[in-house]
């Protein structure tokens, strides 16, 4: 698993804005940027659709305030399933990034195998990137949403 202080990898992934797709490499999507990540299992999910996306939706503006380039959130799913998850939360302020492969999430080794409920997914977390290193990490432990959360990002920021 990716560690504080080490850099996001060079991977493709698919940047979803308005009607536009762009596949990007992340190390140079997040080089000379502060980011606040966040990653959900699934789109359109109870907690993903009901508290998380939604939490950093409410709180863009304070956390764009503390000095934030980019809100952008992550899912195993494709470009297509994450322009409509966006658009159908009003998430207009969070760049939504595709991982249909799963790429990225396995490079960064917060990958989970959910098995029948859709096989390779992302762990939940939230990070801090500053010019592409990691420097705040929150994982979630299985089946838990108390450290990924909107306001937990905005007060370690």
């Amino acid at each position: 698993m990716i560690q504080l202080g080490e850099k996001i990898p060079s991977t493709a992934i698919t940047c979803v804005v308005g009607d536009d797709q762009t596949i990007v490499k992340a190390d140079e999507y997040f080089a000379g940027k502060r980011v606040v990540l966040f990653a959900v299992p699934g789109a359109f999910t109870p907690t993903c659709s009901a508290s998380h996306l939604p939490g950093y939706v409410v709180l863009a503006d304070k956390i764009r305030d503390k000095g934030i380039d980019l809100i952008a959130c992550v899912s195993v799913n494709d470009a297509f399933v994450m322009r409509a998850w966006g658009n159908a939360q009003n998430a207009e302020a969070i760049t939504m990034l595709a991982d249909g492969g799963g790429v990225f999430t396995k490079a960064l080794g917060l990958e989970m195998n959910t098995g029948d409920f859709g096989g390779l997914r992302s762990q939940r977390y939230a990070m801090l990137i500053e010019d592409g290193v990691v420097k705040v990490l929150n994982v979630e432990e299985p089946k838990a949403f108390a450290v990924s959360d909107a306001e937990t990002m905005l007060a370690a920021l």
